[in-house]
Parts: structure tokens; C-alpha cells; sequence
């Protein structure tokens, strides 16, 4: 192994071990007090706005089945574009099901704001990649698999193993955020963990994409983000808890 990427999975290890640190805003909320809030239902869009607009986009986005579809740019269509939460989060468990068609990239956004500097109306914020790791050239890209199927993009790659449903079924996702703490999950099975303020988490900002916004990842609260990439992918049962 050469010395860059030994000094690059440094990081990724330094970034997951903070977690391990005891944490002021560790969750102490009873499951009681932890209340899901439906999301998506399969028919009521009223939680979700377009991110050109206060409302749901009227085009690019169909509900059929109980499940909610993003369509992809064809010849015949320009696709669907992002949408987000009305409401922002902060402490949460977000958990839905995706499918994802062949070829497909898409992904889930929280922390989401459009106020970074320089970026006033772009919607930015950590993201669960979703992608057909088979199919899709994305999933070369990158440092290391950080642009694969659950990974936290761009910055911390999921363990070569992982068990991944197949384009046309269903995949469980599911995303702890508890103070700095956060979790990717993937069909019952953790993923990947990090803590989202300490040195290893920036220095993997400062490799990344993002490395130009500030604080990027350490809002205290944000929206939840549903990609549209041009391809077409699905998502149901969509619920968060907070505390």
C-alpha cells in the first residue's frame, strides 16, 4: 500500500474512532418519547416541496402503487429534480425503502441547507449514496469505494461485503443521527459510522467535493433530501423520529 492511501484510510479510521469519544449530546430519549412521523404514506406529498418552490414539483415525480418514483431524463422528458423536507431535523432515524432500476444513481441528503457562501440556492448537505455499483461508472470514481451503494459520498466507502438487493427490489435504508454521531444502515445491517465534528471527519472534507464549505456536515439541524440524477429510482415507507 503507498503512502497516500495509507495516510487517506488513516483518516477514514481516525473520523469512524471519534465516535468513540463521550459525547455531551449522547440520545437519553425513551423510545416513548421517540415518535414516528410518516414522511410519505404512499399517496399524502404534503411533507415535501421542490427545491425551486414552496410546493411538490408537478412534473417529474409520479406516486403509483404506495410508492414514490423520481422519473429519469429521456428524450421524451427532462426528469425530476430534488426535493426536500418541509421541516429540518437535527437528532433523527430517517428509515425508507429504495429501488433502484439498472444503471441507476440517486441518493439521500440530510443536513441539508441552500446558505452556504457562494452557493445561495443549492441545495448541500451529507449524502447516502445510492447507486447500481454494477452498472454505473460512478461507482469507480472516487477514493478507495467512497462513491458506492451506502457509502457516505465522497468521503468514507462501505465495506466491500456489504449485502445489496438487486436493481428492481427493495433495499432498507436507515440513518441515525445522534448528536455528532451518525450511522448508515443498509438492510438491517450497520455500515458505516462516524462522528461529524472531530479532526478525522474534516480532514475528509477538506479531500472531498466539499472542501470549499465551511463547516460543511456540522449543521445542527438541516433538511432531508431526495435525489433526482436523471435516472429513475424509487422510495416508500419513508418515516424519521426525532428527539
Amino acid at each position: 500500500m503507498n503512502m497516500k492511501l495509507l495516510f487517506l484510510f488513516g483518516i477514514a479510521f481516525v473520523a469512524v474512532q471519534c465516535i468513540n469519544r463521550k459525547d455531551n449530546q449522547q440520545n437519553t430519549a425513551t423510545a416513548e418519547e421517540k415518535k414516528w412521523i410518516i414522511l410519505f404514506d404512499g399517496s399524502n406529498k404534503d411533507k415535501w416541496r421542490d427545491t425551486k418552490s414552496e410546493q411538490f414539483p408537478e412534473h417529474g415525480w409520479v406516486v403509483e402503487g404506495n410508492v414514490l418514483t423520481v422519473l429519469g431524463k429521456t428524450e421524451d422528458q427532462p426528469g425530476g429534480h430534488d426535493i426536500i423536507t418541509k421541516e429540518c431535523y437535527g437528532n433523527f432515524e430517517l428509515e425508507l425503502e429504495v429501488r433502484l432500476t439498472e444503471g441507476a444513481n440517486s441518493g439521500i441528503k440530510y443536513f441539508v441547507t441552500d446558505s452556504f457562501p457562494g452557493n445561495e440556492g443549492n441545495f448541500l448537505g451529507l449524502e447516502y449514496q445510492l447507486l447500481d455499483n454494477e452498472r454505473h461508472p460512478d461507482a469507480y470514481e472516487g477514493r478507495d469505494g467512497n462513491h458506492k451503494m451506502a457509502a457516505l459520498y465522497d468521503m468514507i466507502p462501505p465495506p466491500e461485503d456489504i449485502s445489496i438487493h438487486s436493481p428492481g427490489e427493495w433495499n432498507k435504508i436507515r440513518i441515525v443521527v445522534d448528536g455528532n454521531r451518525v450511522e448508515h444502515w443498509l438492510n438491517d445491517v450497520k455500515i458505516l459510522e462516524f462522528d461529524r465534528k472531530c479532526l478525522g471527519f474534516r480532514e475528509l472534507v477538506s479531500l472531498s467535493k466539499y472542501k470549499d464549505l465551511k463547516n460543511f456536515g456540522e449543521l445542527d439541524e438541516g433538511h432531508i433530501l431526495l435525489q433526482g440524477h436523471g435516472n429513475d429510482a424509487s422510495f416508500r415507507d419513508i418515516k424519521i423520529r426525532e428527539w
